[in-house]
């Protein structure tokens, strides 16, 4: 385990980098986990359309109790924002590291189930 600095207090994450506990999630959180996957990708920086899929998982946890595989994001994001941000190029050009995988962990959320 290992702990990140957030506003003064220490947030837990477990040893692929999720989150220990949920409740420890906020905005500046998700851009710290961000900021430490630069060392990656370089020119990496959270847009307003990260942003949009990051607060779609959130609702989608609240109202499912589970982070969503690729598959499952790929068409329920399909549904809400449209076909051109449902798919998988797209959400691969913002989350390269693996649309689901990438985006709960800044999302705050478990890992999904099926992801490597």
């Amino acid at each position: 385990m290992s702990t990140i600095e957030v506003g003064g207090k220490s947030v837990e994450l477990d040893e692929e980098g999720y989150l220990t506990d949920l409740a420890d999630w906020n905005e500046e959180v998700a851009a710290i986990l961000a900021e430490q996957d630069k060392a990656d990708n370089p020119d990496f920086e959270l847009t307003s359309n990260h942003w949009e899929v990051i607060n779609f998982l959130r609702e989608y946890y609240d109202e499912y109790q589970i982070a969503p595989a690729v598959r499952v994001l790929t068409k329920a994001i399909g549904k809400k924002l449209g076909k051109d941000k449902g798919n998988s190029k797209y959400l691969y050009e913002l989350f390269p590291d693996g649309p689901a995988k990438q985006a709960c962990r800044y999302a705050g959320l478990p890992k999904p189930t099926g992801c490597i």
